[in-house]
């Protein structure tokens, strides 16, 4: 994994000095199913059962570029699977910051549960793993500097744009591209569209 991290830090994917530390200290391989250890470092993603992958490396580097977890923060994590995202942002939080995973197939919830529990996130009260329908967002916790989702959706779902703090971004899939969403206002977003990538969709 570390030869894979060099290689996106050298194609320009991984550039900020926190995310390069939690993609060294946040072992992937703690994320995948035993049968498929051997290709943790595959830039690729994998299969976790129930039609649901841990994301390729690169569009996780890519994404969390794009939003910028900073210390201190709270952040929703929506389509939290594998975990591997999940204690990424963690990672960045660190102690005084909180991330909400959600999680809407059960088995899965569980299986980022005990992943995530390798990392000593849940008995600090950094991680709180849902189990819900990640389109509703997560109400009881809102607002979020920070909205990440791992599926892609048609559209961006009201409930995120309403839980976002103003000056608060939102990386999501829609379609087949990468957005990021600034929010100035109660009404008002900037976007920016990053093109060709591929998601499982948003159910």
């Amino acid at each position: 994994m570390q030869n894979l991290i060099a290689q996106l830090i050298k194609d320009g994917y991984l550039k900020t000095p926190l995310i390069i530390e939690a993609f060294k200290n946040i072992k992937r391989e703690d994320f995948i199913p035993e049968g498929l250890k051997d290709e943790t470092d595959v830039n690729a993603p994998l299969p976790i059962g129930f039609g649901q992958t841990i994301s390729q490396p690169l569009t996780v580097a890519f994404m969390l570029e794009l939003l910028g977890p900073q210390p201190g923060e709270k952040i929703l994590d929506i389509g939290s699977g594998s975990g591997w995202q999940t204690a990424l942002l963690a990672y960045c939080v660190g102690d005084k910051g909180k991330v909400i995973g959600i999680e809407r197939i059960k088995e899965l919830a569980e299986f980022g549960k005990e992943n995530i529990a390798k990392y000593n996130f849940m008995k600090k009260g950094i991680v709180e793993i849902i189990y819900a329908d990640g389109k509703d967002g997560y109400e009881k916790e809102a607002p979020f500097d920070k909205i990440i989702a791992a599926a892609s959706a048609r559209e961006l779902p009201e409930a995120w744009k309403k839980q976002l703090k103003i000056g608060g971004k939102i990386v999501a899939p829609i379609e087949e591209s990468i957005w990021l969403f600034t929010k100035k206002s109660d009404t008002e977003f900037d976007s920016q569209e990053f093109p060709g990538f591929v998601f499982v969709p948003l159910l």
